[in-house]
């Protein structure tokens, strides 16, 4: 490896959880049916996120961005941004539609978050995000990585992305590490809020997107690969933080000196290409 370059021959495709035969047959099956899955229950996303969260989720959430340096002046982009909820809370810290971006596979989401404010939306995934190279100071991901098809090629594109000197914070439910923590969360998740969800909503897509939540969680590759996957990508100053025995924020730095590598580079090639061209007579 040279220089800041990402170490990518460690990476072999990983996707953050196996195949839960119970939803989709394979992996080819993952993206199109959790598409779909969001695509149904979306109307109701918003709703349910809240109670999920007993109301606390849109404080927390800005709360972090602003805790893990996301200020004026910057210009973000939110992977996975479903209806909005991450873009939202950076909106009210950046207070320039146009400095907020928001991007998703699901076609739903993304028109429920038209419904409740205005930035820039784009259709699309993680593993192929139709950016230029160096585009965005800070990049976000809501509780969605336990969704990507592949942790490598999801964090080589975040880093591509962004600016040098740029941060990626993602945010994910992790399992406790007790076992009355993982009980008590297994029936939150499988029985309560699913069973409340139907009640309330009618909705048989919006119940199964939450036992879906759940056995994502439960199936989902431990931290420590997720550390590991950052750090072959490329960040830097890689950590984790944990709230609650239950909310993980991983945060990672694009290496600072990486454009003026690239530019020093260039004129490197350029110098020697000129030398040896023929001089005129």
């Amino acid at each position: 490896m040279t220089g800041n370059a990402p170490d990518r021959s460690r990476l072999v495709p990983t996707a953050p959880h196996p195949v839960l035969k119970k939803y989709y047959e394979s992996e080819g099956d993952r993206q199109g049916f959790v598409t779909a899955l969001f695509d149904g229950g979306a109307r109701y996303y918003d709703w349910v996120c809240g109670i999920a969260s007993l109301g606390s989720g849109q404080f927390y959430r800005r709360w972090v961005l602003a805790h893990s340096g996301l200020g004026g002046g910057m210009k973000l982009l939110d992977v996975a941004t479903g209806t909005g909820l991450v873009a939202r809370a950076a909106l009210r810290i950046l207070r320039e539609p146009g400095a907020v971006i928001g991007l998703d596979p699901s076609r739903g989401m993304l028109e429920e978050a038209r419904k409740a404010f205005s930035v820039p939306l784009v259709q699309g995934t993680v593993e192929a995000l139709p950016f230029e190279d160096d585009h965005f100071d800070f990049l976000s991901m809501g509780y969605a990585l336990r969704h990507v098809a592949d942790l490598g090629v999801a964090f080589g594109e975040c880093r591509r992305v962004l600016k040098p000197g740029g941060r990626l914070l993602v945010l994910e439910i992790s399992r406790p590490r007790s076992t009355i923590g993982r009980w008590l969360l297994r029936g939150y998740f499988q029985q309560v809020l699913p069973l409340f969800t139907r009640l309330s909503t009618g909705s048989a897509q919006a119940e199964l997107l939450m036992k879906y939540h759940w056995d994502t969680i439960a199936e989902c590759v431990p931290p420590d690969t997720i550390l590991e996957f950052l750090r072959a990508s490329g960040f830097v100053e890689v950590e984790r933080r944990v709230r609650g025995g239950l909310l993980s924020e991983y945060v990672g730095l694009k290496p600072a000196g990486e454009r003026r590598e690239r530019l020093g580079a260039a004129a490197q090639r350029m110098a020697s290409s000129a030398g040896e061209m023929p001089r005129s007579p």
